[in-house]
């Protein structure tokens, strides 16, 4: 699943969260730097997909007419310039693999900067960090869900996208991290 923008935080913060608690992780200065540390790696990761992305999508508006003339579905030739794009924009197609080579920049980043300590294999760490990620993704498309169904009974209609509505999702949906242990 792909991530987008505004779910680095909660998932540095998961990271963060689940190395605190795994009982074989010591976090040497808090978990304020270890959340920083996972933050940045997870919004350069996603910047970077964002920036192919944008490329693609000029390749294909200057290429638009030809495209129409030979019948070319955009999507099928969004999907062909990606994979064809990938190594040069740094990003891994796969998000299995993507993940595990997060995890493991999250890692060793922490390890370098002495921000974490441990006494069991670099891999169980990796494992604890990849996990994050994917419990993350898991669970938060069941909290958008809880968090509109809660707004959706509120007797004042709120406005999907006015600052108020977005005020009181993110309100509601961090409320909800927290009582699913993804957020502190």
């Amino acid at each position: 699943m792909k991530i987008r923008l505004p779910h680095a935080p909660y998932i540095a913060n998961k990271i963060a969260i689940d190395l605190l608690n795994s009982g074989f992780v010591t976090l040497n200065s808090g978990i304020e730097p270890v959340i920083k540390v996972a933050q940045e790696f997870i919004e350069e990761d996603i910047k970077k997909e964002m920036a192919l992305e944008a490329r693609i999508d000029e390749i294909l508006d200057e290429n638009e007419d030809d495209m129409e003339f030979m019948q070319v579905d955009r999507r099928n030739m969004f999907w062909l310039i990606k994979k064809k794009l990938a190594g040069e924009y740094g990003v891994v197609l796969s998000y299995e693999d993507r993940y595990s080579d997060l995890a493991h920049k999250i890692q060793e980043r922490l390890w370098k900067e002495d921000l974490i300590e441990y006494s069991v294999s670099e891999n169980r760490i990796k494992n604890i960090i990849y996990n994050a990620i994917e419990s993350y993704l898991n669970s938060f498309e069941d909290v958008e869900e809880i968090v509109i169904e809660k707004i959706s009974n509120y007797k004042r209609k709120l406005i999907p996208g006015s600052s108020e509505y977005d005020l009181i999702f993110e309100r509601l949906y961090e409320e909800e991290l927290r009582k699913k242990g993804l957020l502190l």
